[in-house]
């Protein structure tokens, strides 16, 4: 007997997740022969409820929530012995990773992909005990992020990152860094580290083009300075993707990073504090399997 689990954020998308719920749950009807509903309570529901999935070997799991929500599912099925095929029905604000693969992000659309049975092998990252499909980041822009409110995401979206990532700008703190990688060693002051799985970070998409959610590698951008003249001028740069090639700008493309700093530093996990630096992260090569549009 085939099975899916539907993890499900009710917070998510302006609390659209209820709507959605019974398009997802016919559609899924017809691929499967038990389609199980979990609904998110707190923090960590999501990644318990994946872990069952695996543990009582489901053919598949559907994240409805943001990033957020992802990424426990992500944690849930980690290395896990079985892990069913992942599906992304996005509600967030953001929504990185299923812009990446190409999902759209009008949740109905999303449902219909599903149906496809199209499959793609994808990457995620670990740090620790702790897994990720799309960013790290160090630095006072990151821990910006922290500030955000649920409110200020569902009134402004996307911009209220943004907001408060001005704000950490004018108070410009470089930090002295050191970055392991593939090809050696940086050493030296940064205001930012940004270390992204795919080519969508914080809703731009042009920050690593070439980036790939499965080439086994960390697109890893160093920025050295953050004075507002250089801002002006980096912004273009990020637009066209472009970025990479400004003279602040250090660019790293590796299957493993090791970061450390003589500061109190927390790396920004997927958008949340994580731990504090030194720490070791690593590509696991196309590990989970996903439903996407189409083949690629």
């Amino acid at each position: 007997m085939s099975k899916v689990m539907i993890i499900i954020n009710p917070s998510s998308g302006k609390e659209k997740a209820a709507k959605i719920l019974p398009n997802a749950k016919k559609a899924l009807g017809g691929m499967f022969d038990q389609v199980i509903v979990r609904e998110t309570e707190g923090e960590g529901d999501a990644t318990k409820f994946a872990n069952e999935a695996c543990t009582e070997r489901f053919d598949a799991v559907i994240s409805m929530g943001g990033d957020g929500t992802v990424n426990e599912v992500v944690n849930g099925l980690g290395e896990q012995e079985h892990r069913p095929i992942f599906g992304i029905v996005p509600l967030g604000t953001v929504n990185d990773f299923a812009r990446s693969l190409g999902i759209p992000l009008n949740p109905i659309e999303a449902i219909e992909i599903i149906k496809d049975r199209q499959i793609k092998e994808s990457d995620i990252g670990k740090i620790n005990d702790h897994y990720f499909m799309n960013v790290l980041a160090v630095g006072g822009i990151a821990e910006a992020t922290y500030n955000v409110s649920v409110e200020q995401k569902t009134r402004l979206g996307s911009m209220a990152y943004i907001i408060e990532g001005a704000k950490a700008i004018i108070k410009k703190n470089p930090f002295p860094l050191t970055v392991e990688h593939d090809q050696g060693r940086w050493l030296g002051e940064a205001h930012l580290l940004i270390a992204t799985m795919t080519n969508s970070v914080g809703g731009f998409e042009q920050l690593a083009p070439e980036a790939k959610v499965n080439d086994g590698k960390l697109h890893t951008f160093i920025i050295k300075d953050l004075s507002l003249p250089l801002v002006v001028k980096i912004i273009p740069s990020l637009m066209r993707g472009e970025i990479k090639g400004h003279d602040e700008v250090e660019y790293i493309q590796t299957s493993k990073l090791h970061l450390s700093t003589s500061e109190e530093l927390a790396v920004n996990i997927d958008g949340d504090e994580g731990f504090l630096l030194p720490l070791q992260a690593n590509v696991l090569h196309k590990h989970l399997r996903l439903f996407v549009p189409g083949a690629k």
